[in-house]
C-alpha cells in the first residue's frame, strides 16, 4: 500500500501519552508539513503557536477543562450526552477517565494553530493544515490528536502565555508525542456517500 494512503488508515486520535520530549528539528519538521497545505487564494494563513513546557501545558488544560465543562453544561443534559458520545469513542473513555489531563491528554507538545480574525476561509485552511501536521507525525511514528477545545484557550486568564495577537483566533491545537494507549479505529459508515 502506498505509504500516504497507509498514514491515512493508520493515523488515530491518541489521547494518551508517554513522557517523552521531541526535538525542536522535529516539531519544525511536521509544522513545515502542515504549511505544505492549501489554503483559500494560498493565503497560507496559519500561525503556530508551540507549547513544551509541562507546567505551562497542565495548567492551561486545567484552565480550558472549566471553561469546556461550563459550556458543556450550558448545553443542557441532552446536548451533553450527545455531544459526549461523539467526542470520544468508547474504547477511549477509560483512558480519558484515568489521564489526569483531559484537554491535551498529557501531550508534550501542543501546537495551537491561528488565523486571523476576519479571514472568512482560515478554519477550513488550519483544518487542511492540522491534517498534514498529523500525518507527518505518523510518519515519523509519533501520535496526535486535534482539539478543538483549545479554542476556549482565548477565556482563559493564561491567554496571555501564548502571545497571540488580537487580530488573531484560535480554533484547533494539535498535539503530539508518542502514544501511550493504542486506539481502535472506530468503524465507518459507507452511507454518506452519494453519487449523482
Amino acid at each position: 500500500m502506498n505509504q500516504i494512503i497507509e498514514n491515512i488508515y493508520q493515523r488515530r486520535a491518541v489521547r494518551k501519552y508517554k513522557d517523552v520530549s521531541l526535538g525542536r528539528d522535529v516539531i519544525d519538521e511536521l509544522i513545515m508539513a502542515g504549511k505544505m497545505a492549501p489554503s483559500a487564494m494560498n493565503k497560507q494563513p496559519w500561525k503556530f503557536y508551540v507549547l513544551t513546557d509541562p507546567v505551562k501545558i497542565k495548567k492551561i488544560s486545567k484552565d480550558i477543562e472549566k471553561i469546556a465543562l461550563k459550556k458543556l453544561k450550558e448545553k443542557g443534559i441532552k446536548e451533553l450526552a450527545k455531544l459526549s458520545l461523539s467526542l470520544f469513542h468508547l474504547s477511549t473513555i477509560k483512558n480519558i477517565l484515568v489521564t489526569a489531563d483531559h484537554v491535551f491528554y498529557g501531550a508534550p507538545v501542543v501546537i495551537f494553530i491561528t488565523h486571523q480574525r476576519d479571514d472568512e476561509w482560515g478554519m477550513i485552511d488550519i483544518g487542511m493544515c492540522a491534517q498534514n501536521i498529523m500525518l507527518a507525525a505518523k510518519a515519523k511514528g509519533l501520535d496526535s490528536c486535534p482539539v478543538g477545545f483549545a479554542k476556549f484557550v482565548m477565556q482563559t486568564d493564561d491567554y496571555s502565555l501564548l502571545k497571540i495577537p488580537d487580530d488573531e483566533v484560535v480554533d484547533l491545537a494539535v498535539v503530539i508525542g508518542y502514544g501511550d494507549e493504542i486506539a481502535e479505529m472506530p468503524k465507518r459508515t459507507n452511507n454518506h456517500v452519494i453519487y449523482l
